[in-house]
């Protein structure tokens, strides 16, 4: 028995499922979860000491790898002054003058503990600003655990096919529209039937909750133009995409501006942290400048600042880091292109920028829907036969990978080495 099933076992006693967030379980691929030992640049160690290869990179904000120095030398050094105050600290200040420098159509930002946190404050922000009280989101959008996002989301709750949420009520569901992604009739039909009524429309400007699913041309820029015409709050999802795709998020690498947009563990370096931010208009009413109430004790957390800022002023100061993202993933999207076509089982990469994935199907991705209609079964193996090669992929078919910098060619090639093996083997 290896050290992870040991731990595996033990774990169970004590957290239900033996894991603190889901998909960790492997529910989705089988097999038994990998404890986690240490991590360096692109790679990770488990508790038997095995190296992987890893395209999770923390869920997305691992873009300059593992244990970065600058990060790991400023949080020593902060953490030495303390790791809370309950109160405030100049460099809150300086993270969000920073923020808005980088964020397009970004004038003021709050900060909180998570990205679950963050688009529970934005829907209850735009509420507050509009006076409405029921929202659009799209199926396989994953915008946190808060119960009013968790209607048709993608990402665990796909892994897991619990299509009803025990715990959220009828009455919060009802207040929940939801409309396939990259369908803007559908948004258009939704809007008709309840005129008036919505607040706020909630998406991934890159899906990566249901694999990687990129904005057909046209989608997002109805979105903008609904939402203008009818007096509706458009909210980013940006957790994943913000600052990975380009130094202002998705908002610049697609040049199109939200409303609102939020943030996740990147403003942190990896550290459990959140933003909102958005237009002044709309931000002023956030207590205590206005009576929309949010607050939070470990909000501006010195020690997730002080990651966050220093993660975010290497970015910003060199933006040559998102030409590198880019041609790094190229290059696994050739290499995996290339391994995968001698197989015989059909399939989709979707990609823009460091986001990728693979999807065995013989169609377009494009939606939550023809996600699942792939053939997942199929991801299992491979997943799990990249994961005996020593690389580690997201235990789920619904879910982006993430390339970091510190994924090196030889990586890609020893990766792209190891999906030719698994279709040997499978023949």
């Amino acid at each position: 028995m290896t050290k992870s099933q040991q731990l595996f076992e033990r774990a169970q006693k004590t957290i239900p499922g033996g894991v603190n967030s889901p998909v960790r379980a492997f529910r989705s691929v089988g097999g038994t979860p990998l404890f986690m030992e240490s991590a360096k640049g692109a790679y990770m160690y488990d508790a038997d000491g095995k190296r992987y290869i890893d395209y999770i990179n923390s869920w997305g904000p691992m873009i300059l790898g593992h244990a970065y120095e600058p990060v790991v030398t400023a949080i020593r050094e902060k953490a030495l002054q303390s790791t809370s105050f309950g109160a405030p600290t100049e460099l809150e200040i300086e993270m969000a003058e920073l923020i808005v420098s980088m964020a397009p159509n970004v004038d003021m930002v709050r900060m909180v503990s998570s990205g679950t946190e963050a688009c529970m404050s934005a829907l209850r922000l735009a509420r507050g600003y509009t006076g409405r009280n029921k929202f659009i989101k799209f199926e396989g959008c994953y915008h946190g655990h808060a119960d009013a996002f968790l209607v048709k989301a993608g990402s665990g709750v796909a892994t897991f096919n619990i299509q009803t949420i025990p715990g959220v009520t009828a009455g919060v569901s009802l207040d929940t529209l939801t409309a396939p992604y990259n369908d803007l009739e559908a948004v258009k039909t939704l809007v008709a039937q309840n005129p008036g009524e919505i607040a706020a429309i909630f998406v991934e400007p890159v899906a990566g909750n249901m694999g990687c699913i990129i904005p057909e041309p046209g989608f997002l820029e109805g979105l903008r133009a609904i939402c203008d015409k009818e007096g509706i709050v458009l909210v980013f999802d940006e957790v994943m995409t913000g600052f990975r795709l380009a130094p202002g998020g998705a908002q610049q690498r697609l040049g199109l501006n939200a409303d609102l947009v939020t943030y996740g563990k990147v403003i942190g370096g990896g550290m459990p942290v959140g933003a909102f931010g958005g237009r002044r208009e709309i931000m002023q009413h956030i207590a205590p400048l206005g009576n929309v109430y949010q607050a939070g004790t470990l909000s501006g957390n010195p020690i997730a600042m002080i990651a966050g800022y220093t993660m975010l002023k290497t970015l910003k100061d060199n933006p040559g880091i998102y030409k590198e993202l880019d041609d790094k993933t190229a290059l696994l999207h050739t290499g995996l292109e290339g391994a995968l076509s001698k197989g015989d089982v059909p399939f989709v990469i979707n990609r823009l920028g460091s986001m990728i994935s693979v999807h065995f199907s013989d169609k377009p991705v494009r939606n939550f829907a023809s996600a699942a209609a792939a053939n997942n079964a199929y991801f299992n193996k491979f997943f799990h036969s990249l994961l005996d090669q020593g690389v580690y992929l997201p235990p789920s078919a619904f879910e982006t990978w993430f390339i970091s910098t510190a994924i090196s060619n030889a990586d890609i090639e020893e990766t792209t080495g190891a999906v030719t093996k698994f279709l040997q083997a499978s023949k």
